[in-house]
């Protein structure tokens, strides 16, 4: 199998008869073996009957509905984890990605590339959705120390090897370029075109552009500290270890000298600081034991004489 495309959609009805013939017609020139999988995110309309429909037409179609919405990554998950082909692609369902796009991603990965995310230069989005898109995409490129334009569009072009070691969940689908640049593949972009909806109405809205910070920020936690919580745990158990038993001692040199104890506010809140040391501490050494436990996988590139 030489390309899997993973297509998730939610209520997508109307544009998947038109997206499978678009499909074929730009796969048709390059002679691949293809394959199409289709992930129903919990629709509501008859979308899984379109695209029971649309497999009897299109024997490369393969199919996945969830029994409830569970989110694009997990959708995007689904489908990788289900990819046979050397190179995977994905696009959204909504006809605002253009197949025409991937054979041009597939040949810069196989100029030395792991991953070719799409880059709308005209986007055919309002302006309350691509002034923040812009400031999030600026963001995320300094966090990440790779700029890209446009780090959470659909069409993006990957090989097999990356998406074996992207773990998603919640909605970290937007920061695949992000984990797969820490992991040490390599990432560009290609200026993809972008067309109007024509059909439904978009999924996404303002709020998540919050929900994206906010996972940017758990991203780059977990980046740091997954591996060793005790480190950022310990960190701040043992600042509030210093803190408290500083006051604690001091007020211990008092009573050696006078002979009297008073409590004071300032002595409570040292005997918390020496409690709250010891729940952070005790907090990171439980998450290295869950971590200890935890089952790995790494990212090897190439190898010789596997047995």
């Amino acid at each position: 199998m030489d390309l899997s495309m993973v297509i998730p959609v939610k209520e997508e009805s109307e544009n998947l008869p038109d997206l499978l013939k678009e499909i074929v017609a730009a796969m048709a020139p390059t002679g691949w073996e293809y394959e199409v999988i289709a992930i129903d995110d919990g629709s509501r309309d008859n979308t899984w009957e379109v695209l029971e429909n649309l497999s009897k037409e299109y024997p490369f179609m393969r199919g996945y509905r969830f029994q409830f919405n569970c989110g694009k990554a997990a959708a995007l998950a689904l489908g990788f984890s289900k990819a046979k082909g050397e190179y995977v692609a994905t696009l959204d369902g909504d006809l605002q990605d253009d197949p025409l796009e991937i054979p041009k991603m597939i040949k810069i990965l196989n100029d030395g590339y792991d991953l070719v995310s799409g880059w709308k230069i005209r986007r055919l989005d309002p302006w309350h959705k691509t002034m923040p898109s812009k400031l999030f995409n600026l963001t995320v490129s300094m966090v990440c120390g790779k700029r890209l334009h446009d780090f959470n569009c659909g069409i993006k072009a990957y090989r097999k090897s990356v998406v074996r070691f992207i773990e998603l969940y919640g909605d970290y689908h937007r920061f695949i370029p992000v984990m797969a640049k820490w992991q040490g593949f390599r990432i560009t972009e290609m200026p993809v075109a972008h067309r109007a909806r024509v059909h439904g109405v978009s999924k996404y809205g303002i709020s998540r552009l919050v929900s994206g910070f906010l996972d940017l920020v758990s991203l780059m936690f977990m980046r740091s500290f997954s591996s060793k919580p005790l480190h950022f745990f310990g960190l701040i158990g043992l600042m509030f270890m210093l803190v408290g038993l500083g006051i604690c001692g001091f007020f211990g040199y008092e009573w050696i000298q006078t002979g009297a104890m008073h409590v004071r506010p300032l002595l409570l809140a040292g005997g918390f600081s020496l409690v709250m040391g010891v729940q952070f501490i005790s907090l990171g050494l439980l998450g290295e034991m869950v971590n200890g436990n935890k089952k790995r996988t790494y990212p090897v590139a190439e190898t010789f004489r596997d047995e």
